[in-house]
């Protein structure tokens, strides 16, 4: 059983940088696209970041580009979320999960059907 667990979020000012961290149980990381999504108070939850398997193909929310870098690290079985020019638009709840389906088509990388989410970590980005 696929199980992610979050890390790495907390309480920044606007400008600021985080890096948030899914670290994998019971799994290889390599063999799976990784999403990070967000949800903000009242809001839905949003695909903010996604990593193909293996190539490491990346796509990007329009309103985190640019700023967000999604990126693996083999060796520790985790894949990270670096946050860059923090905005008070960005607060939410920060979850990753497994990608069931992704494409790659006219240049074009997406995921969806999104999986054994981890249990979130929350980011605030002061004004």
């Amino acid at each position: 059983q696929v199980q992610l667990e979050e890390s790495g979020g907390g309480l920044v000012q606007a400008g600021g940088s985080l890096r948030l961290a899914c670290a994998g149980s019971a799994v290889t990381m390599n063999n799976y696209a990784i999403g990070w999504l967000r949800q903000a108070p009242g809001k839905e939850r949003e695909e903010v970041a996604c990593i193909s398997e293996s190539t490491s193909i990346t796509t990007y929310a329009n309103s985190v580009k640019g700023r967000f870098t999604i990126a693996r690290d083999s060796t520790k079985n985790t894949v990270y979320l670096q946050m860059n020019g923090l905005r008070p638009e960005d607060t939410g709840v920060y979850y990753c999960a497994t990608a069931g389906y992704t494409s790659y088509l006219g240049g074009t990388f997406t995921c969806r059907d999104f999986q054994s989410w981890g249990q979130g970590t929350q980011v605030t980005v002061s004004s």
